[in-house]
């Protein structure tokens, strides 16, 4: 296997809200999309919304108990402390729960974290270790 991630599936109760949340953060929704599933790009992976009874019967799991955690965070790298400040504030308004404000943290970045309205938890980060390429991907040393 080569080791690369082409799509992230998030299950939903509702992929329609689930769509017009991400929407207004600013994901442009693919033709490709249908009403019960939504393809995003982003940057070089592509990021889907699918119904979660319909994702775990497709998976072969059960599905268990809505909101909780999965095990599984979302992150969105930045270049600044000013950068994350601002997606945690625009994050707030498009309905997130803010689970911890932006902060400094014990590896000497920067980060806070959301969950949309299904609990799935993004992580808003600034790691003062890595750069962000010109499109906006983190550049591993």
């Amino acid at each position: 296997m080569q080791p690369r991630l082409t799509i992230v599936t998030l299950g939903v109760a509702d992929v329609a809200r689930a769509r017009a949340f991400y929407e207004r953060l600013g994901f442009v929704a693919s033709s490709a999309s249908q009403p019960s599933i939504t393809f995003f790009p982003a940057g070089g992976v592509v990021f889907a919304l699918f119904g979660r009874e319909a994702l775990a019967e497709d998976s072969g799991v059960a599905v268990g108990p809505a909101g909780a955690f999965s095990g599984v965070t979302l992150a969105h790298n930045l270049a600044s402390e000013a950068e994350v400040d601002a997606v945690m504030v625009e994050a707030k308004a498009c309905g997130a729960t803010i689970l911890k404000a932006a902060e400094k943290v014990f590896w000497g970045g920067y980060s806070g974290k959301f969950a949309d309205f299904d609990g799935h938890v993004w992580e808003v980060a600034h790691n003062p270790f890595a750069s962000l390429d010109a499109t906006g991907r983190l550049m591993l040393p």
